[in-house]
């Protein structure tokens, strides 16, 4: 018989991306992701045993993940440092270039914003989103489309 432990590091292997990607988008140094690695991690442990099923599995660990990230950075919102775009290096690619503006952008939005657009990068259904963030399907859809073009003006201006 599998322990609860067991479980847990089975089901952490197999959906890790899910708290690599959250940690990623939320941070800008290694120091701030691993930190913030470890503390979703332990979120997770500590709710893992009151998981009932009601929602699938990777939905609850990104609800779990977004809203950890967002209540440790909201904590540090007063140190909130921004990132200089870096200069392209010759030979480098464009679609690296562009991934950089992309990333340097959604560092910009606030951090519900940021939780929207990076499962909408996931390309998770609206109706998937809904249910992690706990909107309805129709508010979600609005706040993506302003997003997209608050994403859009920022990216004009880099």
């Amino acid at each position: 018989m599998k322990s609860i432990e067991q479980d847990f590091l089975q089901l952490i292997d197999l959906h890790q991306k899910i708290i690599h990607k959250v940690c990623h988008i939320y941070t800008h140094d290694r120091e701030d992701y691993d930190d913030l690695f470890q503390e979703i991690m332990l979120q997770l442990w500590k709710g893992y045993p009151n998981f009932k099923g009601n929602a699938k599995i990777t939905t609850w660990m990104y609800r779990v993940s977004l809203y950890t990230a967002i209540s440790i950075f909201k904590k540090k919102k007063n140190r909130k440092e921004v990132r200089e775009q870096p200069a392209q290096e010759p030979g480098e690619s464009t679609d690296h270039y562009e991934f950089e503006n992309l990333n340097m952008a959604i560092s910009q939005l606030s951090d519900p914003e940021k939780a929207l657009i990076v499962l909408y990068l996931e390309e998770k259904s609206y109706q998937e989103i809904a249910e992690i963030i706990e909107l309805s399907v129709t508010n979600v859809g609005v706040k993506l489309n302003r997003i997209k073009k608050k994403l859009k003006d920022i990216l004009n201006t880099l």
